[in-house]
């Protein structure tokens, strides 16, 4: 019976941890290219693509990650002094909500592949501890 208890919460667990948001991270990329890890969202965050341009327009800009609900699909700018007009960046935060929708090249499923293997070695590790 405690066998069967067990199993369960560690199959709870494994679930909670797949109902995260997981999204890919760019901290900064330039004409086009975008170096990419995977992150998970905290609650209340979607995926964010973030396209914009740089030095008065002459460097396109991306950024990816999670971004809060409420900046999502906004078009933003940062000035180099508060009451300049010297725009150093201007970006536009697009969103979404789904694994990995602010998509990224790599190898497709690769993430459900490793929560398939997480859950499954997860479940090992139940057994031979029992």
């Amino acid at each position: 019976m405690n066998r069967i208890i067990l199993q369960l919460l560690v199959l709870g667990f494994c679930i909670a941890i797949g109902q995260a948001l997981q999204c890919y991270k760019c901290t900064i990329g330039v004409w086009g290219m975008c170096i990419t890890s995977e992150i998970t969202c905290k609650a209340g965050q979607h995926c964010f693509s973030g396209v914009g341009t740089a030095a008065a327009g002459h460097v396109a800009i991306r950024k990816k990650g999670c971004l809060a609900e409420v900046y999502c699909n906004k078009t933003t700018s940062w000035n180099l002094l508060s009451n300049s007009n010297s725009t150093v960046y201007t970006m536009t935060k697009t969103c979404c909500n789904t694994d990995l929708c602010n998509a990224a090249p790599g190898l497709p499923g690769a993430s459900g592949l490793s929560l398939a293997l997480a859950t499954v070695t997860a479940l090992l590790m139940a057994q031979v501890l029992v």
